[in-house]
């Protein structure tokens, strides 16, 4: 039997048969949105492909190859720092240096990081904040001077830490014992101020630029330019081949060549040693300085890469100052050294001769004050050469009253005080000289007559710097020249030279007066150099009245202990070398007197020797050609 079709759809249970309609209604819903779904995507990577293949292929190639091929910078090597015969005074070591790659940094790295490089967390974060704006792929200058801690530490996480690069490096070496560490200067990271400036312009985030002393002030001269050597590395960012083909090699930074004469420096360093102040000395006919220490000083080896927050702290809370270049930063009195000046003041404006009289009984007394000598018990009557061979206070407060201020103020400025030499070092102070205009500009109130003899032995507002007081003095000895002070050697930048009309017979009587400070019994007769006609003056500078300086020393404070300084020029006539020192809480002029001397001596043994030297090669040169026209065969002439 046949059963009918509209049997054979029959349910039983009609009350079923509209869930089963509900049910593919739904599941066609869903195959629908799988359908569309599954175009949206298909059309996705299509258009993907298409950016990727026919838009813009180049930018994508370019990215896949830099996760494979990576720059890598060549630092170039500084210029080398020359003495002025041109012995290394600074040089670069081959080393390692530390670079931290950013493709694959992850924040919580910083810390472990730090902590295996010994390197201070929040400096390193901070690093990597200030590199944030930078494209990724360029890698940061993390640590210069890897020890074999640092490297042991890259190595054994190379696995952990891939952004970790070590490169060949050429850092600096600089003189030990913070030997010319002024004059040097160091080298830092550039900091965010300087790249704000346009002096800056050129240097990028990271890079490695002068920053005191020689290292700032010749910086563009010694800085090279660097290369780049392409890498090939894993998806872990380890170098898995070098491709020399492609290098740009590096190209150093130019030598330098300075005016410091090694030789002098190193007995003024040691003349220094366990005092504080400064040396420098110059040729008087150039400007050139053949030597220049300041102390306390500082080992600029600390500076290179980064310096530790802890030496830091040492060197910058350190009560002495000992990165103040004292040589051209300190201020101070020059006490009696300034009285070469006020006697050149007097004669030139013929307020006195040389054979003007004056009585020291010990004292004198000008607008109702007294004026005590150092004497107590006087120097008796004397003129302008046993007034400057004694240093008599009175016969100074005397000729410098009757010069008056204005015309002590003209001649301190003539010669340069109160004035930046222009020395070739950055951060030159300039002192000040006192005088009525000085006064009513910076106080507001007229100058009064009762401060004028204090100016006459270089007491009151006066302050000078030690090279101020160098070519001062030097440029007198000379005649009337003065040279700007430079420290490199045929420095490009033109030098300037201040001339004055300076009467030869006043000059003379003063540079006689000054020989005779330690030929004659002078207050500098320690001093004496057998054989060399050396001129010089003493100076014992306040840094407080008496009164005050007295209870100071009752309590064995020594801050307040007067300053003492010595100026020093050699030979009498046509003078080749002029020699400052300051000694810090000296007391007494005559005790750097020594000082002045040692380098003087130098100097001169120094230019004996190479005479000498000259003189047998000369002779040796005469005989060889002596012995050459006879015909002797040359092995004859050992």
């Amino acid at each position: 039997m046949i059963v009918p079709p509209a049997d054979r759809n029959t349910d039983p249970n009609p009350l079923e048969q509209p869930q089963l309609h509900d049910d593919t209604r739904f599941a066609a819903g869903k195959i629908a949105i799988f359908q569309y779904s599954t175009v949206i995507i298909f059309l996705f990577l299509i258009s993907g492909f298409w950016r990727l293949q026919v838009q813009s292929p180049e930018i994508y190639e370019e990215r896949a190859e830099q996760n494979r091929i990576k720059a890598r910078p060549l630092y170039a090597p500084r210029g080398r720092i020359l003495d002025r015969d041109g012995r290394i005074i600074v040089d670069n070591h081959v080393s390692s240096a530390l670079l931290l790659t950013r493709e694959n940094l992850k924040p919580e790295d910083l810390k472990p990081i730090a902590e295996g490089l010994d390197l201070n967390v929040a400096d390193l974060q901070t690093k990597v904040g200030r590199n944030s704006k930078s494209p990724k792929y360029v890698a940061i200058r993390l640590k210069e001077e890897l020890s074999p801690a640092d490297l042991a530490f890259v190595n054994s996480h190379s696995d952990v830490f891939p952004e970790l690069d070590v490169i060949r490096s050429q850092p600096r070496l600089y003189p030990r014992d913070g030997m010319m560490a002024h004059v040097i200067g160091y080298t830092g990271e550039v900091t965010q101020t300087e790249l704000d400036s346009a002096d800056f312009a050129k240097y990028k985030q990271g890079d490695v630029v002068g920053q005191f002393g020689i290292e700032r002030e010749y910086n563009d001269t010694l800085t090279g330019v660097d290369g780049q050597q392409r890498v090939e590395v894993d998806n872990r960012g380890q170098v898995r081949q070098e491709f020399k083909m492609d290098e740009k090699p590096a190209v150093p930074g130019k030598d330098l060549q300075l005016t410091i004469d090694l030789d002098l420096q190193a007995v003024a360093e040691i003349a220094m040693d366990g005092k504080n102040g400064a040396v420098v000395a110059l040729d008087p006919r150039t400007g050139e300085i053949l030597a220049m220490v300041s102390r306390p000083t500082f080992d600029p080896n600390k500076f290179i890469g980064h310096i530790k927050t802890a030496d830091w702290n040492a060197i910058n809370q350190n009560p002495d100052h000992p990165l103040m270049n004292r040589a051209i930063q300190a201020q101070f009195a020059p006490g009696s050294t300034f009285k070469p000046i006020v006697a050149l003041a007097a004669l030139e404006t013929g307020t006195i001769d040389e054979n003007t009289p004056v009585h020291c009984p010990g004292y004198v007394n000008l607008y109702g004050h007294t004026y005590h000598c150092w004497e107590k018990k006087g120097h008796g009557t004397l003129s302008l050469h046993n007034g400057i061979v004694h240093s008599c206070d009175t016969y100074f407060f005397t000729i410098g009253n009757k010069a008056g201020i204005d015309n002590m103020a003209l001649y301190a400025d003539m010669v340069g005080f109160g004035h930046a030499t222009g020395v070739d070092l950055p951060g030159e102070a300039v002192g000040g000289v006192p005088s009525p205009a000085q006064v009513l500009h910076t106080y507001h109130r007229k100058w009064y007559a009762g401060e004028t003899p204090s100016v006459a032995i270089g007491q009151g507002d006066l302050r000078v710097t030690p090279i101020q007081l160098a070519r001062a003095i030097g440029g007198l000895a000379v005649g009337g020249v003065w040279h700007t002070p430079h420290v490199v050697k045929n420095d490009a930048v033109a030098a300037k030279t201040v001339t004055w009309p300076l009467d030869p017979v006043h000059v003379q009587d003063i540079v006689d007066g000054m020989y005779g400070v330690i030929n004659e019994a002078g207050t500098g007769a320690q001093s004496v150099i057998p054989g060399l006609e050396f001129c010089g003056k003493t100076g014992s500078a306040q840094l407080a009245s008496v009164d005050v300086a007295k209870a100071a020393a009752a309590n064995h404070e020594t801050e307040l202990k007067d300053n003492a300084w010595f100026v020093g020029f050699a030979p009498r006539r046509a003078p080749e070398i002029v020699v400052v020192a300051l000694f810090e809480h000296g007391v007494h002029g005559n005790l750097a007197g020594p000082i002045v001397r040692d380098v003087v001596k130098a100097y001169f043994d120094k230019k004996t020797r190479i005479q000498t030297w000259l003189q047998q090669k000369t002779t040796v040169a005469a005989g060889v050609a002596a012995v050459s026209t006879l015909g002797l065969p040359e092995a004859s002439h050992n």
